[in-house]
């Protein structure tokens, strides 16, 4: 199993940008495959950056491409995801996601362990 705690939210003034932290605990975290989803209120988890255990390659939204990156230190267990250009419409609470196979994976459902959450605002 892998715990996930996400930091780096907070309120942000459209075109402005953050970055988020998630550390895993555990030994194996370089064999997870990580991601980044999100949640608007009164909408559905939404998918939004997977990078693969070597950290080689990763997979954006059609809504976040060319703004957010994912990126991974698997000395550090920590995923990253830097939001660029944000935009009132990525206030949401986001989500770390894991899951402990070696694979790119591309909708919220593919993975099994999730932290708590990290509010993000963005105010026009």
């Amino acid at each position: 199993q892998v715990q996930l705690v996400e930091s780096g939210g907070g309120l942000v003034q459209a075109g402005g940008s953050l970055r988020l932290s998630c550390a895993a605990s555990g030994r194996t975290f370089s064999s997870y495959a990580m991601g980044w989803v999100r949640q608007a209120p009164g909408k559905e988890r939404e998918f939004v950056a997977a990078i693969r255990e070597s950290g080689g390659t990763t997979y954006y939204s059609d809504s976040v491409k060319g703004r957010f990156t994912i990126s991974r230190d698997n000395a550090k267990n920590t995923v990253y995801l830097q939001m660029n250009s944000l935009k009132p419409e990525d206030t949401a609470v986001y989500y770390c996601a894991a899951n402990g196979i070696m694979a790119l994976l591309t909708t919220s459902h593919d993975y099994d362990y999730w932290g708590q959450g990290t509010q993000v605002t963005v105010s026009s």
